[in-house]
């Protein structure tokens, strides 16, 4: 049985990530971290896109959202092509017709084998060259508190989740363990100028999320 998207578990984002206005701020700064891998002069997608904190902070001559809530934010942002839709089918976009796909916090909301599938529809919409980047919780670094989140229904680790890349067409060009606090209630919210100098940090403390980039192969 497929997994329920996350988003349309009643009351799930007010509860999980409330109102928190510094949150795309935040992602402000991790989307400049990222722009070697955005490639801004071809389709960027965001899947799971939720209230739109990633996707806003995107400048591309094509900007896609994707979510199963038709009231997720990401959706109704000015600029943005909003689609309702489920990530692990997509048929409204073409085969290589995107240059970035960027899931945050999506793939550990569903079984093993529909991560899979969502992955395998990402590698077809995704241009030769293209990337695929991937921040999420990394269960090496927060097993105590993965599952305080309900909605948690697979298990990955830096190495499970690269594993899980490249036998699906990608070869992995970029992996941070560490990479960003388990959530943005955390110091980073009330101090998002701080958050270029984490990412500069060699230790990053409290990192529970991390990045995994694949680049899509010919």
């Amino acid at each position: 049985m497929a997994a329920e998207p996350v988003s349309d578990v009643p009351g799930y984002q007010s509860v999980r990530l409330g109102d928190v206005p510094e949150r795309a701020r935040v992602w402000s700064h991790v989307i400049s971290y990222l722009r070697p891998w955005i490639d801004a002069n071809h389709a960027v997608l965001e899947i799971g896109a939720g209230p739109g904190d990633v996707i806003g902070q995107i400048d591309a001559i094509r900007r896609v959202a994707i979510d199963s809530d038709p009231t997720a934010g990401a959706l109704h942002l000015d600029d943005v092509e909003g689609i309702t839709a489920d990530a692990r089918d997509m048929p409204m976009l073409a085969d290589h017709s995107i240059g970035t796909v960027i899931a945050s916090n999506v793939l550990e909301h569903l079984n093993a084998d529909d991560a899979r599938t969502c992955i395998g529809e990402c590698a077809r919409v995704l241009r030769p060259g293209g990337h695929l980047v991937i921040v999420q919780p990394n269960f090496r670094l927060c097993a105590k508190q993965y599952f305080d989140d309900y909605t948690h229904r697979s298990v990955f680790t830096d190495t499970s989740l690269a594993d899980l890349v490249t036998v699906s067409g990608f070869k992995v060009v970029r992996k941070e363990p560490r990479f960003l606090p388990l959530t943005v209630k955390s110091r980073l919210r009330h101090g998002h100028r701080l958050v270029p100098l984490y990412l500069a940090s060699p230790w990053r403390p409290l990192a529970g999320q991390m990045l995994v980039i694949g680049q899509r192969q010919l």
